[in-house]
């Protein structure tokens, strides 16, 4: 047995003394202590399930569990404080309701009241085995102290060694009973009980006590008079749950914001037919005290009228907030593959399933979308292209929109004797079908380790969050569509690849901005001509389907003048007056150059395009200073005068647009220099590598681009 007093002592474990015993209240008595030392209100032992990446609640103090229902199972890669803590393994604080909105806003949307948190790793150097959070009122500094910081993690750390120790002894640690009173709570002094009995049934007002459940504990005869109800029909339930007109989620919260912000709250409620009462809510660390009074100038107050008449059967909170938190989650996925990760993340640990399988239909075929947690994905890789008419519980609620609840293994093969062949590993599955927009878009497959039953109000809660899945599921099936369409039309516009030519080497690359559709009008290409060799690099404005499409119309066009025979000044003035022609209204940068290597020349004209940059083979970079007139499709008398640069054997020209060397923040001579070094450093590189490179460091494969990137790298080869 773990005694409260050796929590409670030095922040810094003695040198070489020895853990004590683990026993069964070791986590409840550990928490109990770590709050009491801090003055936290509210807190959690998590600890990590074995074999799994979930963070599971252990034992809760201070607050019903009921207010952490959406986190009572975390994915480790959810982002959520205490997942974040021990993914990066340190101390997590978020300091109040502003900064949990903008660092979690998961939780925020389903605990929007001010309070601060801290959550920790309990772990040692070598293994995690959870993670601990504390809460405070929103009256607490918005910074942690020295000593709540120190306390916090020095209690985490004994908890730690203590599982280590556990671990070594093969002695499990279970889940323990809640702690609803924070351990230093005292018995008040009943000394003149039944005097203040006496004086609290003589107040003309309602006056009733709360525990932290929200059940009532003591109610005077004003309270029974106020809400219809009898004393005795009012003790030991909750407020929402015995009074019909109460039983509205506005009401809950406010309790709920009353005992997380440790805040006096209030609200009015109209008593049919036509009596409004006011309640106002006084919270401590043991409860609540209510004070019910008749309420005055409602009208003035702005009160939005509570539903009534509703039966017992009205959601609770608990399960509104998993939705809240579960719906805040999924409008955060882009792709399908986020919505199978996201579900992974935050549903499966949620509902105890321990592998899931998202379904679709293409061409009358059932298609596995994604899948997660099966020992062997080639049993679910089995499903991908099963007829629609086959009958498998996956067929079935995907084409008729019926979910199947299966509690064991027997019961599914007694309907379904074909599973007998394809054994996934589960012992109970839940087959819910994802309806958006009236249809059927899906079907999501929970499996269970054990055998497991389905009760009524789980079914419930299934299937409306599958309502979620199926939207986010609908726009992701239709995202991830327009993505292809969208890169199909970029890689049909943009060179298949770039000809082989016995005196030019070249390499290029191509990276759409990551905002938008992906797409956009950045182009580039390399053609011979009548025994030389003519490159082009440009970048219509925009990122979208009509900038693609007039990059596709300037690449053709340039192709076919530098086919007759244009040279560069003509190929750009020809393309400038197309441009115009065409009606557009767009304008474009670009940047022309016919290469002569038998005469270690190129001639080039720039059209508002930024200047390449030319590596000789002594390891200088120069950037050229070219000769041009403006954007192409501004001005139809513009001209495009040329410069001839020499192109030594050996020399690399660099040709790019602007989304390589424009960054928020970073000036553009400063990302030309930074270009050129890097040009200088892996000169010596095949082309291909040094493109890679350049893409790498430049910043354009790693952050988040605002524009396109193009880059074309053009090497003269010796002459034979």
């Amino acid at each position: 047995m773990v005694g409260v007093s050796d929590w409670q002592g030095s922040e810094q474990a003695p040198a070489g003394r020895r853990p004590m015993p683990v026993g069964r209240p070791l986590l409840s008595l550990t928490l109990a202590s770590m709050m009491e030392a801090v003055h936290a209100h509210s807190g959690a032992v998590y600890l990590l399930t074995p074999g799994e990446a979930v963070l599971e609640m252990a034992v809760m103090a201070g607050m019903p569990r009921s207010f952490a229902a959406p986190w009572e199972r975390v994915g480790l890669n959810a982002p959520i404080p205490v997942a974040v803590a021990v993914r990066e393994r340190r101390l997590v604080w978020v300091g109040g309701e502003e900064e949990m909105t903008r660092r979690f806003p998961r939780i925020a949307v389903v605990l929007p009241y001010p309070f601060a948190l801290a959550a920790l790793p309990v772990a040692t150097a070598a293994t995690v085995y959870g993670a601990v959070f504390v809460t405070w009122p929103g009256s607490h500094p918005p910074d942690l102290s020295d000593r709540e910081r120190d306390h916090l993690t020095a209690s985490c750390a004994r908890l730690a060694l203590r599982l280590e120790r556990a671990a070594v002894e093969r002695r499990a640690v279970h889940p323990e009973p809640d702690l609803l009173a924070p351990s230093g709570a005292q018995a008040t002094d009943v000394l003149g009980t039944l005097e203040a009995a006496r004086m609290v049934a003589r107040l003309p007002y309602g006056l009733c006590a709360l525990d932290l459940n929200g059940r009532v504990s003591f109610a005077n005869a004003a309270t029974a008079d106020m809400l219809g109800v009898p004393a005795s029909g009012l003790l030991g339930t909750q407020l929402w749950a015995s009074v019909p007109w109460l039983n509205d989620p506005v009401y809950e919260d406010r309790y709920r914001a009353a005992l997380i912000s440790q805040h006096v709250t209030s609200f009015v409620a109209l008593r049919p037919p036509g009596d409004w009462l006011s309640f106002r809510l006084y919270p401590s660390t043991t409860g609540l005290s209510v004070r019910i009074s008749r309420a005055r100038a409602v009208a003035e107050m702005g009160r939005v009228e509570s539903r009534h008449g509703e039966d017992d059967t009205t959601p609770r909170l608990v399960t509104i907030s998993q939705v809240l938190s579960l719906a805040s989650a999924l409008t955060q996925a882009a792709g399908v593959e986020d919505v199978v990760q996201l579900v992974a993340d935050e549903i499966a640990p949620a509902v105890g399933s321990k592998a899931l399988a998202v379904l679709g239909s293409r061409s009358g075929r059932l298609h596995v979308l994604g899948h997660r947690g099966y020992a062997d994905a080639h049993i679910v890789e089995r499903w991908h292209g099963v007829p629609l008419s086959a009958q498998t519980p996956g067929t079935q609620a995907l084409k008729t929109g019926v979910p199947a609840f299966f509690d064991s293994r027997q019961q599914l093969e007694r309907l379904y004797p074909g599973r007998c062949a394809t054994p996934d590993g589960m012992a109970a599955w839940a087959y819910l079908p994802l309806i958006a927009s009236g249809r059927p878009v899906g079907t999501c497959v929970l499996g269970y380790a054990e055998p497991h039953t389905f009760p009524a109000e789980e079914r419930a809660v299934l299937t409306s969050l599958c309502g979620l899945i199926a939207q986010a599921l609908e726009r992701a099936l239709l995202y991830d569509a327009k993505l292809q369409l969208a890169h199909g039309l970029q890689a049909a516009l943009l060179p298949h690849s770039l000809p082989a030519l016995p005196s030019i080497e070249a390499a290029a690359r191509y990276l759409p901005a990551t905002q938008g559709m992906e797409i956009g009008g950045d182009f580039y290409d390399l053609m011979p001509s009548h025994g030389l060799a003519a490159a082009v690099i440009g970048d219509v404005q925009g990122h979208n389907v009509t900038a693609a499409g007039l990059m596709g119309q300037i690449r053709t066009a340039v192709r076919a003048y530098t086919t007759v025979g244009q040279p560069p000044e003509e190929v750009m003035r020809s393309t400038n007056r197309l441009l115009i022609d065409l009606g557009a209204e767009l304008f474009a940068s670009c940047l022309y150059l016919r290469l002569d290597p038998a005469r270690e020349v190129a001639v080039m004209s720039r059209a508002g395009h930024p200047p390449p940059l030319l590596l000789r083979p002594d390891g200088r970079v120069r950037v050229l200073d070219l000769a041009g007139g403006p954007l192409l499709g501004i001005d139809a008398a513009a001209t495009y005068p040329t410069t001839e640069v020499p192109l030594v054997p050996g020399s690399v020209l660099a040709l790019y647009t602007d989304g390589l060397i424009e960054s928020p923040g970073v000036d553009i001579e400063d990302a030309l220099a930074d270009l050129g070094r890097k040009l200088t450093e892996g000169g010596d590189l095949p082309l291909d590598a040094l493109a890679d490179r350049l893409v790498e460091q430049t910043g354009a494969v790693t952050q988040e681009r605002l524009d396109d990137v193009a880059l074309l790298l053009l090497r003269a080869r010796p002459h034979d």
